[in-house]
């Protein structure tokens, strides 16, 4: 059978298996990421059933679905707000860094792994999921809550991050050494700031030069754009991630808008793509040696999200219901992980770096969505009550938010 045949056929038969796998999620309540993580194992080398044409076909559009995910981010806030976030949610998301950062660090470190691998999997427990938070808010309909705006703020300045530590982390996996890495991210500060500064200024007019009355022109302009951009980072060893992020950002007002709409479906299939690239690239045999270390990982930083939550929350004054349903929201990591995995893999630093992160996020992803549900119970209400009147016996329990 000629090769052509045989792609269109592993591929047609891959994206109809994580169609079905997307719709059965989304009737039990759980986000396709791990059941999209477990295809990849499936399908990988050492799994139920190998593939053989279209694994290059799958990897170039992994990059092109990370490209994706990082632009429609990077639309979702402007550049006025991305800097009104930073200053005021500042002292939030540094909590959040030393909170769930050093965890990874340390393990990576306890096991042996090095520094370089000790970067990596800081970045791996540190950074939620804004897509799978995004996801549990809107269907537990919290989107207009008071802790809301706290735990975007969060999700914000960690998005932000990702533009200093993902040039950061690829000079260092590159073997240019610290003073490369240093150099990478100099030029990531400049960037990014400089970026910024045109947004603020000249946003509307870079907007202007795309027109929103035709669609057709619309996708191929911004879509272009964002992968010419996202190139070019790449060759400055900036990352390509983090210039499909500043595209989105650069972008305003309507065009962002229709934007927006327009490449939604394209993310959410170059996304499916991604995240079964990744488990591709995952041996499942490695898979049960890591599953203790991965799942003791994976409480310990669990645990540390909902601490930052809470102390997120508690500064801005949010109540104690509200505290903790910002901590376990924050819980799920998901596709940044899998990203700074991905850099990872494709430098060797560790052999078992993937299965722990693919553990690591199957772990979170799964049980992050479902213990977000628990301040919705009577019993934990109750329970909730009762700690409230402890701290307050003398008088009226305050707003419940």
């Amino acid at each position: 059978m000629h090769s052509t045949t045989i792609l269109l056929i592993e591929v047609g038969a891959l994206l109809f298996a994580l169609g079905m796998l997307g719709r059965l999620g989304r009737r039990i309540g759980l986000s396709p990421i791990p059941l999209y993580l477990l295809a990849g194992l499936a399908f990988g080398h050492g799994g139920l059933l190998p593939l053989q044409a279209s694994e290059e076909f799958i990897e170039i559009g992994a990059e092109i679905g990370v490209i994706l995910l990082l632009v429609m981010l990077g639309l979702e806030y402007s550049a006025t707000e991305l800097v009104g976030n930073l200053r005021s949610a500042a002292p939030a998301g540094l909590i959040d860094a030393l909170f769930n950062a050093l965890p990874g660090a340390g393990f990576a470190l306890l096991l042996g792994w090095g520094w370089e691998a000790a970067l990596v999997l800081a970045g791996i427990t540190w950074v939620s999921s804004s897509g799978v938070i995004a996801k549990v808010l809107g269907d537990l309909g919290r989107l207009g809550n008071r802790e809301t705006p706290v735990i975007l703020s969060v999700l914000v300045i960690e998005d932000l991050a990702m533009a200093f530590y993902l040039p950061l982390v690829t000079a260092v996996l590159a073997g240019v050494g610290l003073i490369g890495g240093a150099k990478a991210l100099a030029v990531a500060v400049l960037t990014v700031v400089a970026v910024l500064v045109v947004a603020i200024r000249y946003g509307h007019a870079i907007s202007s030069f795309v027109s929103v009355k035709d669609a057709e022109a619309l996708l191929l302009s911004v879509l272009g754009l964002t992968l010419f951009v996202a190139g070019v980072a790449a060759e400055l060893k900036v990352s390509a991630a983090v210039g499909a992020f500043l595209v989105g950002i650069a972008l305003s007002g309507q065009v962002a808008h229709s934007a927006v709409q327009m490449l939604s479906p394209l993310r959410d299939l170059f996304a499916a793509v991604f995240f079964v690239f990744f488990g591709l690239s995952t041996d499942p045999a490695a898979m049960p040696g890591v599953l203790l270390p991965a799942l003791g990982l994976a409480v310990l930083t669990m645990l540390t999200k909902v601490l930052t939550g809470v102390l997120a929350a508690r500064r801005a004054g949010i109540a104690l219901p509200g505290q903790i349903r910002t901590g376990l929201a924050l819980m799920p990591r998901g596709e940044f992980s899998i990203v700074i995995a991905g850099l990872a893999v494709a430098s060797g630093v560790e052999p078992e770096l993937a299965p722990v992160a693919t553990a690591y996020v199957l772990i979170t992803v799964v049980s992050g969505p479902l213990l977000a549900r628990l301040p919705d119970y009577a019993w934990f209400k109750t329970l909730v009550r009762r700690r409230m009147a402890l701290r307050h016996p003398a008088g009226p329990l305050p707003a419940t938010d």
